[in-house]
């Protein structure tokens, strides 16, 4: 499944745009709606309007993670110059649980994609300590978000796992 899960997210140019190459260890699940996501899938915006559930297994308790979730792909695909735009950084997520136990960085932000095919992905680093990783300053943008200039800033290493899914304006969506 591990293999499965890094050859999507390199077609889908997760590695390469977000992330450099790791290898997972950790599973996450995301739904929305009580509808799990899985990298690669496409959805509605209006699906997503409200942050997901986030569960990280296979852990424990004394271990905690950082989520980022951004969008790689602003204002457009073909022209992504704002790459990358944040969307939400929850830290402090003991394992075994779920994003709501963890502290709330930069609050949840829906995707609102305005040309072509936007990819939103979520990636989850292990931390060193609890609370060991601090704010983007209050006066950045979320736009020019830099997932691995913040997991370097806070020693956060590689990541343990990725997920992502595509999305576009539904008037797009519907012309198809």
């Amino acid at each position: 499944m591990a293999i499965k899960n890094i050859e999507t997210l390199v077609l889908g140019r997760v590695i390469g745009d977000v992330v450099d190459s790791f290898t997972p260890t950790l599973k996450m699940t995301i739904t929305y709606n009580n509808k799990q996501v899985y990298s690669g899938q496409e959805l509605l915006p209006s699906a997503v309007i409200a942050r997901p559930r986030v569960e990280v297994q296979g852990s424990d308790l004394r271990t905690f993670f950082t989520l980022v979730m951004t969008d790689p792909d602003v204002p457009g695909p073909s022209d992504p110059n704002l790459r990358e735009h944040l969307h939400w950084i929850v830290t402090d997520i003991p394992g075994t649980t779920d994003a709501t136990f963890g502290k709330e960085l930069v609050s949840y932000e829906m995707p609102r994609p305005n040309s072509g095919i936007h990819r939103f992905v979520f990636v989850l680093f292990k931390q060193k300590c609890r609370q060991s990783v601090v704010s983007p300053s209050p006066a950045a943008s979320r736009d020019h978000f830099n997932t691995r200039n913040f997991a370097n800033v806070n020693d956060l290493g590689p990541p343990v796992t990725a997920i992502f899914f595509n999305a576009q304006r539904e008037t797009a969506a519907r012309k198809r």
